[in-house]
């Protein structure tokens, strides 16, 4: 384990149905990297992963959105899948959580449909930003210039737009918080 990340914690925001591929393999990563990573959720007990085409894996929630405070966390991770974001723009504790993330300047990452959460919160007014390619209408509407690439950092957002791109993706989000 690398101590790039050490004494930094970051928030992982998810419900049922996140893309399983896109919260544990960056949670893996960034835990390696040191930091101290935690399942945020409107929900207690655990929620269930999306792998590919049917349900997967299972994760404990640490924290229910009651519970968590923004200022306990250096950074927040958004996993995609198409379930999970749809299911959190929809919530207005998700929403504020994210909106506080926003307005503290901290590190937003968000891949392939996680973006969805943060056009609710009106942030990406101006910004260059990628997702999965179904949100690109989204993402114009919603203010932001989308862009097919790996990943893109534009101020305090990271994003990125499928499973293929989560090397990219988190290691910019190491960059992002090591340099916060």
């Amino acid at each position: 384990m690398s101590s790039e990340l050490k004494g930094k914690k970051i928030a992982i925001l998810a419900t049922d149905g996140f893309e399983q591929a896109e919260l544990m393999e960056p949670r893996k990563t960034l835990n390696e990297a040191g930091a101290h990573t935690e399942v945020i959720s409107p929900k207690s007990g655990e929620i269930k992963g999306w792998k590919t085409k049917d349900w997967g894996d299972s994760v404990k929630v640490d924290h229910t959105l009651d519970a968590a405070r923004v200022e306990d966390f250096d950074a927040l991770v958004l996993p995609g899948g198409v379930i999970n974001p749809d299911h959190l723009r929809m919530e207005p504790k998700a929403v504020a959580f994210v909106k506080e993330f926003v307005a503290a300047g901290k590190p937003v990452a968000a891949i392939c449909h996680g973006p969805w959460t943060l056009v609710e919160t009106g942030a990406l007014q101006g910004k260059t930003v990628t997702s999965w390619p179904s949100l690109k209408t989204d993402l114009t509407n919603a203010g932001a210039k989308w862009v097919d690439k790996e990943v893109v950092v534009d101020g305090q957002f990271i994003t990125s737009r499928k499973p293929d791109d989560i090397p990219a993706f988190s290691k910019a989000i190491i960059k992002a918080v090591s340099a916060a």
